[in-house]
């Protein structure tokens, strides 16, 4: 102790070289993170790798020791990325233009490959990237403009990202997901001349129901006076004087209805016979 305190200096030395070395030889790798630990540069172990079949809340996380100087720790993350595409312009089988955004959803399932390849989770998405892209104008470029904006192309979306997968593994990656967020016209002419030909299309489709719904009216009201025709022709074929006198009150009716009419005609008029009531026999 006498020899500390009076030389101080070196014992402070140690303790400080001690110090880094015990913080060079841990490190924490939280839940969310692989360690892939190098030894001189070469990849020596994987610590908390992701296992789909790991019972939950078992994992590798947590205060980890290595060789200091000589071993260091590269982190890649276990949790789903995002990868958003921009903005492609495809061309469909029919020479229409469509520009599609699309996303993808992937993980890294080999930290290990995805540092011998490529060295950093971005860079792994930048590849992907190209090659979903190179997919995506492919794939759709083979299929018809409507086939492009119809519900059906989830089947289409599903075969490239199988297609994308095999491509993936190479980075130690693995796509979960390939979705179309929109798919639109490119603005402009293109956009404006397919507005117009969808506004003519609509108002020729209303058109021809309009027609079609005047053509059954008619045929409706045809045989509706058909069958008024009949039901009066047998009326009058059973009780002709009950028929004449139904046709009068209708024809009063019509013409007294507002009280108003003034009708200048000889007494012994036909219209007005039936207001001199019947003569019994």
């Amino acid at each position: 102790m006498n020899a500390v305190l009076r030389n101080p200096i070196p014992f402070a030395i140690l303790a400080f070289a001690a110090i880094v070395v015990l913080m060079s030889s841990l490190y924490t790798v939280p839940e969310t993170q692989q360690a892939v630990v190098l030894r001189l540069g070469k990849p020596e172990r994987i610590v908390n790798a992701w296992n789909p079949k790991a019972p939950f809340g078992v994992s590798g996380a947590g205060l980890v020791a290595k060789v200091p100087f000589i071993e260091n720790v590269v982190f890649v993350d276990k949790r789903v990325l995002d990868l958003d595409m921009e903005a492609q312009t495809v061309l469909s089988t029919d020479q229409r233009q469509l520009v599609v955004d699309a996303f993808a959803r992937f993980r890294i399932v080999d930290p290990l490959r995805m540092v011998q390849t490529v060295g950093t989770a971005q860079n792994a998405a930048d590849a992907l990237k190209r090659i979903l892209a190179s997919r995506l104008r492919n794939e759709l470029g083979k299929q018809p403009f409507a086939a492009m904006l119809s519900p059906e192309r989830t089947q289409l979306m599903d075969d490239i990202q199988e297609t994308v997968n095999r491509q993936a593994r190479q980075y130690g990656a693995q796509i979960l997901d390939v979705r179309i967020k929109r798919a639109d016209l490119p603005a402009g002419a293109p956009l404006n001349s397919a507005y117009l030909r969808m506004g003519s299309a609509r108002s020729q489709e209303a058109a021809t129901f309009r027609a079609q719904g005047q053509k059954q009216a008619q045929l409706v009201r045809a045989a509706a006076d058909a069958e008024a025709a009949r039901i009066y022709a047998n009326s009058f074929g059973k009780d002709p004087q009950f028929y004449a006198f139904y046709r009068a009150m209708q024809a009063y009716r019509e013409t007294f209805r507002d009280g108003s009419a003034t009708v200048v005609m000889s007494p012994n008029g036909e219209f007005l016979k039936e207001f001199e009531g019947r003569r019994e026999r």
